[in-house]
């Protein structure tokens, strides 16, 4: 299910490094006792974020680990100086958000990063040691694995707060959405595969917007010659897919931005390259190719769906095993003497749902995991299960209440809200970091860039 999941989602991102990780912080104190051999000198500063700074040592290693991954994709490098600055916008928007979540009083403990690098071990069939093996041949410490996985959490909880929450998807979206799906004959519908380029520009502000409009013009010509699209992202795109080749994957054309979706429809084949203006933006969109994709039917039958609530708790280093089903039991135990369930979810849990005191909503049968749902169909309305394990950890689940109903159009309609609000979603995150990242001071030191 969704909310279990998501952890997972970006556990198993991580793994695959398909995004630049994270170098551990410099000391800059030596033990007087140390031989002078072993002392470091100190890093050069690069530039300074608010009160932070980012270092030599930490762009070179993520320089480093961009590069790999460019490799990876078989995308051909930017040159090089172009890549560190690539990397250093992507640090200073790090730190901004790093920032903006101490602010708020975001944090993720040590035992929260541990239970994730357990999860990231198990789902991938790996001991924690050889995980930490697989992270050291990538070329990449593991202090500084640890930490992206702590960024990760802390921005997954920073944007649930700060973006998730905001978004609103009006019952009009829906019709519409639904209506432009009807379009598409029989069970197979069209996807498509895009890549962008966003070159970002100051509102209100003629030379900015002038000189954006320019490059990405210039951008399109050069593309359109037969430079590799992938390249010129990686190069000059401001949005966060620039090191993955601006590739926005396989999508059919209601799951594109609309804006998207109409520069590239009436495209005949593959290879088309077109400039596009958006609020603060312009874009290098490329029409990469489309293929037949099966879209799944819908079940016409009345469907079960459970009302409930849990709580996500991770063997780690620091909590083995017997520990969490103890404290889990203990939770329970206080629940069922009269406490509230929902304080518990928000204090322990380690899952997304936590900050809804552990309510997953309604869930329909067939959805979850199978662990999970006979779990949940074994209990009556009210009732709480005994600690359970499935693949994603140490459950206790609470059903609220039971229906049954006829889902064709609500869960159509429920599926189009989903797809929407992961659409609108996708762009708002993007405008939030963007945002931060533009209202931070910055001073980029350009003599050791």
């Amino acid at each position: 299910m969704t909310t279990i999941t998501k952890l997972a989602v970006v556990a198993a991102g991580i793994l695959a490094m398909s995004s630049a990780m994270a170098a551990p912080k410099i000391t800059k104190s030596v033990s007087p006792a140390a031989p002078q051999t072993a002392v470091r000198p100190l890093d050069r500063i690069i530039a300074v974020v608010n009160r932070d700074v980012i270092t030599e040592f930490e762009l070179q290693n993520r320089v480093h680990q961009a590069a790999i991954n460019l490799r990876r994709q078989k995308i051909e490098l930017p040159p090089m100086p172009d890549l560190r600055a690539q990397v250093l916008d992507r640090l200073i928007t790090e730190k901004a958000v790093q920032q903006r979540a101490k602010e708020l009083g975001v944090r993720v403990d040590e035992q929260m990063v541990s239970a994730a690098v357990e999860q990231i071990a198990r789902n991938n069939k790996l001991t924690v040691e050889e995980l930490r093996a697989k992270v050291a041949e990538e070329g990449i410490s593991y202090p500084a694995f640890r930490a992206q996985i702590r960024e990760e959490i802390t921005l997954q909880r920073l944007r649930e707060r700060e973006v998730d929450s905001k978004i609103t998807i009006p019952e009009s979206e829906i019709d519409a959405y639904l209506a432009d799906k009807a379009g598409f004959a029989g069970g197979d519908t069209t996807q498509y595969q895009v890549q962008h380029i966003m070159i970002p520009f100051t509102e209100g502000d003629r030379d900015s917007e002038r000189a954006a409009e320019s490059q990405a013009k210039d951008i399109k010509a050069r593309a359109e010659k037969g430079e590799d699209f992938g390249k010129l992202a990686a190069t000059y795109s401001k949005a966060e897919d620039a090191l993955s080749g601006g590739d926005l994957g396989w999508r059919e054309a209601q799951d594109l931005p609309n804006v998207f979706w109409e520069a590239i429809r009436d495209d005949g084949a593959a290879g088309r390259v077109h400039t596009l203006q958006t609020s603060g933006a312009w874009h290098v969109v490329k029409f990469a190719g489309k293929r037949d994709g099966v879209h799944a039917k819908l079940a016409g039958a009345p469907v079960q769906q459970t009302h409930v609530r849990h709580i996500l708790m991770f063997v780690s280093e620091l909590t083995p095993e017997h520990k969490v089903v103890s404290q889990l039991g203990e939770i329970r135990a206080k629940v069922l003497a009269g406490e509230d369930f929902a304080k518990y979810a928000r204090l322990a849990s380690v899952d997304s749902s936590a900050t809804r005191g552990g309510d997953l909503g309604w869930i329909t049968a067939g959805d979850p995991d199978p662990e999970f749902e006979a779990q949940m169909n074994a209990l009556n309305v009210g009732e709480i299960s005994e600690p359970f394990r499935t693949r994603y950890g140490y459950h206790i689940i609470q059903v609220l209440d039971r229906r049954t109903e006829q889902m064709d159009e609500k869960r159509t309609r429920l599926e189009a809200r989903q797809a929407l609000r992961e659409k609108k979603l996708a762009e708002a995150v993007q405008n939030w970091m963007r945002e931060l990242h533009d209202k931070a001071y910055v001073e980029i030191r350009r003599e050791h860039l």
